[in-house]
Order: C-alpha cells, then sequence, then structure tokens
C-alpha cells in the first residue's frame, strides 16, 4: 500500500469514532427524519483551535449523513460579549470550508420564549425566586463532602415566586440581589444539580436585544432548551460538560419536550505549549502580551490563518486526531505535519536569504560574458549588459503548471551567514577553507578565495569566482557536493521575517497560575532578510516555500511592495512522522 492510501485508510479509520458509531446506528434505526447537530460559541472571544476540532465534527457528521448543522451565538452574558466576536466567528468558520443552514441563530433571540418557560417552571413548582446574596448561595451551595443547604425562599408559594420573577423582569432589582434557581436537589452529589441559577438580573444593554431585558437567562438553561427549539438531534460537546448532562436532560423534560436532544461529550483537542483558555487568551491580548487576537503566536483562527496555517491542514489534522472520550494532550508537530502536508504542493518556490553574508564575485563580467556561449539547453537566461544582471528563467514550482520567474544574478550576492565557517562544526556540508566550492542554487558553481573578517573576528563579506562552464552544468573533472540559496545584493528586496516559536515554553501553559510565567521569550524573533523580487510583487496572505528555509506567508496586514512582510508558518521539514 502507497504512503497516500495508507494516510487515506487512516483518517476513514479515524472517522469511524463512537460518535459516528451512534448517528450511524440512529440512522439506520430511522430515529430521526434528518441529522442536525449545531455549533454553538459564545461571542466572548475569538475562536482557537479547540474550536476547530468542534467545528469539524459538528459539520462532518452532519455533511456525511445527510444532515444539517446550524451555527448558533449562545449569547446569554452581554457583559462579555461584542459585534467583532460574532463576525470573526463567521469568518472563521466559513474560511475552515464549513457553512451553516440558513441564517446564523442566536441564543438572545430566544429570549421571549426562555422567559415563558422560566415562568412554567415556577408554576410547576420547579423554579423559586432566590434573594440570598451571591456570597450565601456560594457558601449554602455545600461541597463535595458536605450536601448543601435549601435558600430560605426555597419554598415559597408559586404566587410569591411569580410576582418576584415579574418583578425582576421589570427592573426592581438591582444586579447580584435576586435569581431565579431551578427547585432539583440540594444533596445531590453532582453539584450542578444543586438548585441551579437559571437566570439573574444583569442591567447591561445586549448586544443584539438592546434595553428589553434585564434579567438574562444562564448558559446552562438557554443551551439546552435553544438545542430543543432547533431540533437538534445529536449535541455535541467537550467532556467538561459531562457533569452538566443531567440539568440538560432534566430541563428539556420539565419543559416537556416529546422528542428532546441528547448531548454527547468528546474528549477536548488539548496541544502541547498551547492554551486553548479564552480568558486566559483574553488576558494576553488585554495586557499587550500579544499583538491583538490575530497575532500569529496565538492559537486564534485568526491568528493561524495570519500565521499562514491552511483550513485544508487544520481539518487534516483534526482527522488524524480523531474523535474519543478519553482526554489526553496531541503533539504540536503532528499540527505542523499535517500544516507541512497541506502546502507542499501548493505553494509556489522562492529564495530568501535570512541571515545576509554579502559575496563578491570578482570574475562575475569575464565569466557571465561566455555565458551565451557556455549555456546549457536546460537554462533559460538573458543578459542585460547594461545592468550587468544574467536573469534566470526558473519554475515555480516542480508542477510546471504553477508557472515561472526571473532572478536575476549580480556581481554581488548574499548567501546566508550560516553557510559559511571558518571553523566547522562536524558533518558541516557546506563552505568553509577546507571546503570553498559549492553549488549556487540554479547557477554556477561558486568558490571562495578570500573571508574578510571584523574586529571581533565575525565573517563580514567573502570573495569568491564562479566556473563559468557550470550554468546548467556539471564541472568537469571534480565533483562539487552541496547546494545553498542565494539572492542579489543588488537587485534583492530588504525584507522583515518572522520567524516563531511556541508562545509559550511550558508543555501545559494552562496548569501554570500565572500566564507570564509560561511565556516563551524566543516565541517572536524578527529578521532583517534580503528576498528576491518575484517575492515582494504578491498580494497579502501568499505563501511561499522559502528554499531550504521554509513555508511562510506575506503579512495579511503589513505587508506591501515597498514594505514587505513574511510570517514563517512551519520549517521545511520535521523528522516527526505520524503514527
Amino acid at each position: 500500500m502507497s504512503e497516500h492510501s495508507s494516510n487515506n485508510a487512516q483518517k476513514d479509520e479515524q472517522k469511524n469514532d463512537f460518535i459516528r458509531n451512534i448517528i450511524r446506528d440512529d440512522v439506520n434505526a430511522q430515529k430521526y427524519q434528518q441529522i442536525v447537530t449545531r455549533f454553538p460559541p459564545e461571542p466572548n472571544g475569538y475562536l482557537h483551535l479547540g474550536h476547530v476540532k468542534s467545528i469539524c465534527l459538528n459539520f462532518g457528521v452532519a455533511k456525511e449523513f445527510g444532515g444539517i448543522c446550524h451555527l448558533r451565538y449562545d449569547d446569554t452574558n452581554p457583559t462579555a460579549e461584542k459585534q467583532d466576536y460574532i463576525d470573526n466567528i463567521k469568518n472563521d468558520v466559513q474560511w475552515l470550508g464549513f457553512d451553516w443552514a440558513g441564517e446564523a441563530l442566536h441564543a438572545s433571540s430566544y429570549f421571549d420564549q426562555l422567559y415563558v418557560w422560566a415562568v412554567q417552571l415556577i408554576e410547576q413548582g420547579d423554579a423559586y425566586v432566590d434573594l440570598q446574596t451571591p456570597e450565601q448561595i456560594k457558601e449554602n451551595r455545600g461541597s463535595f463532602n458536605e450536601a448543601g443547604k435549601p435558600s430560605p425562599q426555597r419554598d415559597a408559594s408559586v404566587a410569591d415566586n411569580s410576582a418576584l420573577f415579574e418583578d425582576m423582569k421589570n427592573g426592581k432589582y438591582a444586579d447580584g440581589t435576586a435569581v431565579l434557581r431551578a427547585k432539583i436537589d440540594m444533596t445531590d452529589a453532582n453539584m450542578n444539580m444543586r438548585d441551579p441559577i437559571i437566570y439573574r438580573v444583569m442591567h447591561q444593554e445586549h448586544h443584539q436585544t438592546g434595553d428589553k431585558w434585564c434579567i438574562y437567562p444562564m448558559y446552562d438553561f438557554a443551551h439546552p432548551l435553544s438545542d430543543a427549539l432547533e431540533g437538534i438531534t445529536h449535541s455535541l460537546c467537550t467532556l467538561e460538560f459531562e457533569d452538566h448532562r443531567p440539568f440538560y436532560d432534566w430541563i428539556v423534560n420539565k419543559i416537556g419536550f416529546e422528542q428532546p436532544p441528547h448531548q454527547y461529550e468528546f474528549s477536548r483537542l488539548n496541544v502541547d505549549h498551547t492554551l486553548t483558555s479564552k480568558r486566559k487568551l483574553k488576558q494576553l491580548v488585554d495586557e499587550a502580551i500579544v499583538d491583538g487576537w490575530d497575532d500569529p503566536r496565538m492559537p486564534t483562527v485568526a491568528g493561524m490563518r495570519r500565521r499562514g496555517y491552511t483550513p485544508e491542514g487544520l481539518r487534516d489534522f483534526c482527522d488524524r486526531v480523531g474523535v474519543s472520550k478519553a482526554d489526553g494532550v496531541t503533539d504540536m508537530r503532528l499540527l505542523e505535519f499535517s500544516i507541512r502536508q497541506s502546502l507542499d504542493n501548493t505553494t509556489a518556490r522562492g529564495m530568501a536569504v535570512l541571515k545576509p553574508l554579502k559575496v563578491t564575485i570578482t570574475n562575475f563580467s569575464d565569466a557571465v560574458s561566455q555565458w551565451e556561449m557556455l549555456k546549457a539547453d536546460s537554462v533559460n537566461a538573458r543578459f542585460d549588459a547594461e545592468a550587468q544582471t544574467l536573469w534566470l528563467t526558473q519554475p515555480n514550482h516542480p508542477n510546471i503548471d504553477m508557472g515561472e520567474r526571473e532572478i536575476p544574478f549580480t556581481e554581488t550576492l548574499y548567501i546566508d551567514k550560516g553557510d559559511y565557517e571558518i571553523e566547522p562544526p562536524a558533518g558541516y556540508k557546506r563552505l568553509s577553507p577546507e571546503k570553498p566550492e559549492i553549488r549556487l542554487r540554479n547557477t554556477y558553481v561558486l568558490a571562495v578565495t578570500e573571508h574578510i573578517t571584523d574586529d571581533s573576528g565575525n565573517v563580514v563579506e567573502l570573495k569568491a569566482t564562479i566556473d563559468p562552464t557550470t550554468l546548467g552544468q556539471n564541472p568537469e573533472g571534480r565533483k562539487v557536493k552541496g547546494v545553498i540559496h542565494w539572492v542579489s545584493a543588488s537587485q534583492g528586496i530588504p525584507a522583515t521575517v518572522r520567524l516563531y516559536e511556541p508562545l509559550f515554553s511550558v508543555e501545559d501553559p494552562s496548569n501554570v497560575s500565572d500566564v507570564h510565567q509560561a511565556l516563551n521569550p524566543n516565541s517572536l524573533t524578527e529578521l532583517n532578510a534580503v528576498v528576491e523580487p518575484s517575492l515582494v510583487n504578491a498580494d497579502a496572505g501568499t505563501r511561499f516555500q522559502f528554499e531550504r528555509e521554509g513555508y511562510f506567508i506575506s503579512d495579511s496586514e503589513e505587508h506591501s511592495s515597498d514594505q514587505p512582510v513574511f510570517n514563517q508558518i512551519v520549517s521545511l521539514r520535521d523528522s516527526y512522522k505520524p503514527a
């Protein structure tokens, strides 16, 4: 079996997970007319890598089983929500390659109905207004080892509770002075069942409903009822909501849905050296530790998009991680492997020298003047005598359908500083005084004749010659090992290149109480590089493979032909291989 076939087989096997098996059984049993899922983010921040798994799962299973998936904002807390978050969530889902059924939905659109159902619970004796302070409610809730204590208002009459809830709705209570609680069991071993709060007073204008309401439903109340209203058949969420499922079932049954939705939990996506807490990510933004939600170091979808990650790569990564009930930590290198796989056949090649070292070719004029006489059939070039530039036409990619570009070869070049060592380490295969010859990518064999150092002993320039017979040809009588990239010093374009390491230096930053202690001081390195001219004229957001360096993208916010900026996507290769 080929590697490609093996990878596809692996993906198909991964998709045979417990959630898909449940849905497959329900489809075979004709339990539902149509499979309906939803992706229900709270618009209180930007989506992150953890959400990508949920998006791929919810939209993926709906498509696989001929169903539909809703995008619904569970917007029940106006103090933390913004239109900016709403807009970016839409952009992120669509960029990942998914679309939702009909218009995007809002839990806030159901506020009228949710209020009616809250009144219904009161009238059924299943809810009551509590006038304890937040501190008293927390204290009387008990602990895992101690039963909770009932509120003094727990046994108030339906009439009294109805009147109090009406007063809450009409703005007669200040924030934090009254809540509506479900009446379940203050001794339940599951803390989520100890008379959870389902409505609170919040004198706050809502981004969708304006100032119509001064009471807002709690997430755990609005979420299951929104699912039920929308006819969700399979409510898919991560394992931290497993303890919330008893209340989910309680509330939809108390309201009286004949075919209530069922909640299924799967393991969340945890990647090493990565945070997926919107609260902590927001802290990084608020404290300007990063340059906004779309900083390329951020594990947000916006940050990964600006970094140059591809939607295909992210979807492939989620396929490889799979869906299970077992919590674990995924190696960041698997994510990078998937991104790299998606880039190899889609990105044009180019040359960029990230740490320039000047090379002066002392025989340039004489050598290049012979190019037409000595050129090989495999070389497509033209010589501009006035500019003393040999223009080499090279393919953008081994796939010739991706076109060609011209590269200027001139008397002065830049190579990378790491490609010349006065005292090379063991195994070094590039230029040194003992190994002066090497092939310049797409051009001649170059031989270093002299290195010039500064007062500190650092090499600042090389003097060299080129063998005029080696343009597109192997030299006669000797074998030259090694190929290095280069850029014209006179016609190359200065550019800012940003290299990235993980934002966090510890494997599990979520376990660090102070996020500042987990930060990697080397998460961003900016270099003054020089790139070949063809790279700078590309539109912002264009991906390239910088030969021998890695994959890069022209920054979507800052790149221009006058001031080019490139972000590193991933390294060119890694020894990591997925299992």
